[in-house]
């Protein structure tokens, strides 16, 4: 970066961080009594330090996707991969805390991401014929990974149903045990694993641009590269930051939840806020590149919100609970290594995540681009989902 841009971007993250710090700490060290003031300013300051943790890990991405040579998109995509830091510290509390609802709040965040998606595809630039045009990459490999979690989705939430179905009163298989957590968590990470490496391996470093948005990020002129240190030192800073502002949005929302229990509303509806405010590191980098116009790093955080969720967040929260009850952190269910119960709230979170990622592969991968009436189908499927979970789940 330039200095004049480096310099731009230090005071904007720096005093965000600060004032962010502050919040949190009056908060954390002032404020004794658990309610509104507590939560507004935590909930204040957590997003302000996960937002400068999110310009951070932009520029240190930045740097590093310059000096190797990667497309805006890769070097977006990793860059989200690192926006899931607070959402997981956030469901590690979560899920000790309460497990059942822990398990519903990661499940959901797949479909407050597919959401976003759709709406955030309503403001990308158009052509003549109103179509926005997606990255390459988006196109052939992270519409593999929405057919992908269709099929996990929907093989899961029939299997859940059956064990449910064909459980007499009683009888101890209505439930996810540890050994499955562990068998479909490492699954779930391997496919991660392989999409990660076959982005990186086809998207970027010394290859022929297939498009436009294909071509490999270049320094400015006179501007010097990110050095090594410098990068790292970004990255650290960055990933520490989130883990603070995480945990304090995530004391912002159990606050909020709870007190939206205390006022009868239901247990779904708190679940939804504390998954929209897991993804928070998520949303706020996709604005942050939306408004410097880096349209391809915004969409791959807006596509890596959805497809993170079955590949990474929802596999780790699996092995965490898988984990915590080995070690007694949370109790089973009564049953030795009972962890998870197959109810109308685990079944349909799980089921419900088919079609909203059916719909999504259909609408990227028939030509590469989404119209007006794809972007209003979208947002249609995935706010009816969120609404039928929080009514009738």
């Amino acid at each position: 970066m330039s200095k004049e841009s480096n310099s731009g971007h230090s005071k904007q993250w720096l005093w965000l961080l600060i004032i962010g710090f502050i919040l949190v700490a009056i908060a954390t060290f002032l404020i004794h009594s658990h309610g509104w003031l507590l939560a507004i300013i935590l909930g204040i300051g957590g997003l302000l330090v996960v937002f400068a943790s999110s310009e951070m890990m932009i520029m240190a991405v930045e740097g590093f996707a310059k000096r190797k040579k990667m497309n805006s998109f890769v070097a977006g995509t990793l860059a989200g991969l690192s926006s899931n830091i607070p959402e997981l510290v956030m469901l590690a509390f979560v899920l000790i805390a309460t497990p059942r609802v822990g398990f519903i709040v990661t499940v959901l965040t797949l479909h407050v991401g597919a959401a976003v998606f759709g709406l955030y595809s309503g403001v990308l630039p158009r052509d003549i014929e109103g179509n926005a045009h997606l990255p390459l990459p988006l196109v052939k490999l992270s519409t593999d990974l929405y057919a992908a979690a269709a099929g996990v989705f929907f093989s899961l939430g029939v299997i859940m149903m059956l064990m449910k179905a064909f459980s007499a009163e009683g009888v101890s298989n209505a439930f996810l045990s540890v050994r499955d957590l562990y068998v479909f968590g490492f699954i779930l990470l391997a496919i991660q694993a392989v999409a990660i490496s076959q982005l990186i391996k086809r998207f970027s470093g010394e290859h022929s641009p297939e498009s436009k948005e294909d071509i490999p990020m270049e320094k400015s002129k006179n501007e010097a590269l990110m050095s090594i240190g410098t990068i790292i030192a970004f990255s650290l800073a960055g990933l520490a930051a989130s883990v603070v502002g995480g945990h304090s949005v995530g004391e912002f929302a159990g606050i909020l939840v709870e007190k939206l229990e205390a006022a009868g509303y239901s247990e779904m509806l708190g679940a939804v806020i504390l998954s929209i405010f897991s993804a928070a590191g998520a949303f706020v980098m996709i604005g942050t590149a939306h408004f410097k116009k880096k349209y391809n790093i915004a969409l791959a955080n807006a596509s890596g919100a959805v497809t993170q969720v079955p590949f990474l967040v929802l596999p780790i929260a699996m092995i965490m609970l898988a984990i915590f009850t080995q070690t007694g952190l949370i109790p089973d269910l009564g049953i030795a290594n009972a962890v998870i119960p197959i109810d109308i709230h685990t079944t349909s979170t799980i089921f419900l995540g088919f079609p909203s990622m059916l719909i999504l592969w259909k609408a990227v991968q028939d030509d590469g681009k989404v119209n007006w009436l794809e972007t209003s189908t979208m947002v249609a499927i995935f706010i009816l989902v969120i609404y039928l979970l929080v009514a009738h789940g």
